[in-house]
C-alpha cells in the first residue's frame, strides 16, 4: 500500500498529484477533495458521486476499446487543474459532500453487473485521480467480478500513485490540453511535463491509451505546435494511438469563438502524417469519426453520433479484407 501524505514543516504533504499540497490541519488542497483531517489528508469526498449514466464507450471518448460497447460511468467533484475553459465547471470547480450523494464500491460494481451490454465502469466527468482511494476500492471490486476498468484523466498524478492506478484499469484516455508550458501554467494552473510523464508511463505499461486535445482558438491551434505535438506522440507512444481532436466551444471563463471547421481540418491533416488513427469530434463532419483500416484503406467502423456500426471485421478485430489487425479489445456482439 503506498502512501499518499508525507509529514514535513509542521504541515502534512500530499503527495499524489504534481502540486504537492502542504497542508495545514483543517486545509483543503487545490483538488477541493483531500483535507488535512490532523493525523493524515483524506479523501473527504470518498463515495460522493455528481454523475451516474450508462454511456457508449465512444463518449469517452475510446474508440478502440471495445467499439460500440456501453459502460457505466461515474463522477465525484474536484479537480487538480483550474482550466478556464472547462466544460464540466459545475463539478470539477465545485465541490459537494453529504451523504444523500453517496454511493459504495459494492453499489456501483452491483449496478455495472445488472446493465445490459456494459463492459465495466468509467471514472470521469471530474479528474478521477483526486478520488485515489474510492477509485481503488471500486476498481478493485469491478476487476473481481471479471469488469473492465476506464479512467478518463487529465494525467496530473504523480508516477508512484500512477503505477497503482494503471494496475486496476484497463483503459485510459488522457487530455493534453496544449503542447505548451504557457498554456498550462496560465489557463490550467499546472504543468505540462509530469502530464508527458503520465503518457509515457501508460504507453510503456502496455494498457490501453487514446489521446484528446481540446482546440481553442489562438490558444493552442498553432500548427507548428501540433507538428511538434504530433512527433512527440508518435516517438513516446506509438504511431497507433488513437488521437481525438475536439471542436472547443465557449464556456466556463473563456470566450473565445469556437473552433473552425477549417481549422479542425488542418490540424487533422497534420496529425494524420505521423498518427494511424486520428478522429475529430464536436464536429458535424462525421467522415473523420469512422475507422479505416491503415492496410487498405477500407472502411471498418461507421460511427455517427454514438451511433457505432461494425463491417468489415472479423471475430478477432481483424480487417477481413486484408487481415491487418485493427482493434485489440473487441466484442463482435456489440
Amino acid at each position: 500500500m503506498i502512501s499518499l501524505t508525507r509529514a514535513t514543516d509542521h504541515k502534512l504533504e500530499c503527495l499524489l498529484c504534481p502540486h504537492h499540497c502542504k497542508l495545514s490541519a483543517g486545509q483543503t488542497g487545490i483538488c477541493g477533495a483531500r483535507t488535512n483531517t490532523g493525523n493524515t489528508i483524506e479523501l473527504t469526498t470518498y463515495g460522493i458521486i455528481s454523475g451516474f449514466s450508462l454511456d457508449p464507450i465512444e463518449k469517452k471518448p475510446l474508440y478502440h476499446f471495445f467499439p460500440g460497447s456501453s459502460i457505466l460511468s461515474i463522477g465525484s467533484y474536484g479537480c487538480n487543474m483550474r482550466c478556464d475553459f472547462c466544460q464540466n465547471y459545475n463539478i470539477s470547480q465545485f465541490v459537494k459532500t453529504g451523504k444523500s450523494h453517496y454511493s459504495s464500491p459494492e453499489s456501483i460494481v452491483q449496478k455495472a453487473l445488472s446493465t445490459e451490454n456494459n463492459i465495466g465502469v468509467a471514472f470521469t466527468y471530474n479528474e478521477p485521480s483526486i478520488s485515489f482511494e474510492f477509485v481503488r476500492d471500486t476498481a478493485l471490486a469491478a476487476k473481481s467480478k471479471g469488469l473492465y476498468n476506464v479512467m478518463v484523466s487529465n494525467g496530473y498524478v504523480n508516477s508512484e500513485p500512477l503505477s497503482e492506478i494503471i494496475r486496476f484499469t484497463d483503459a485510459f484516455n488522457i487530455d493534453l490540453k496544449a503542447f505548451n508550458q504557457d498554456f498550462y501554467r496560465k489557463l490550467a494552473g499546472a504543468n505540462l511535463e509530469p502530464v508527458k510523464s503520465t503518457l509515457r508511463q501508460i504507453a510503456k505499461s502496455g494498457r490501453h491509451l487514446e489521446v484528446t486535445t481540446l482546440i481553442i482558438p489562438g490558444q493552442n491551434d498553432n500548427e507548428d505546435e501540433m507538428t511538434t505535438q504530433i512527433q512527440w506522440m508518435a516517438d513516446e507512444l506509438g504511431k497507433d494511438v488513437p488521437f481525438h481532436l475536439s471542436r472547443y466551444f465557449p464556456n466556463y471563463k473563456r470566450k473565445d469563438p469556437l473552433t473552425s471547421e477549417d481549422a479542425l481540418k488542418k490540424l487533422t491533416d497534420i496529425a494524420s502524417e505521423k498518427l494511424t488513427y486520428v478522429y475529430t469530434g464536436n464536429t458535424v463532419d462525421l467522415s473523420r469519426q469512422d475507422t479505416t483500416c491503415p492496410g487498405c484503406r477500407k472502411t471498418v467502423t461507421m460511427r455517427s453520433g454514438y451511433t457505432t456500426v461494425l463491417v468489415n471485421l472479423d471475430k478477432e478485430g481483424n480487417c477481413t479484407n486484408c487481415g491487418t489487425r485493427i482493434y485489440r479489445y473487441f466484442i463482435p456482439s456489440f
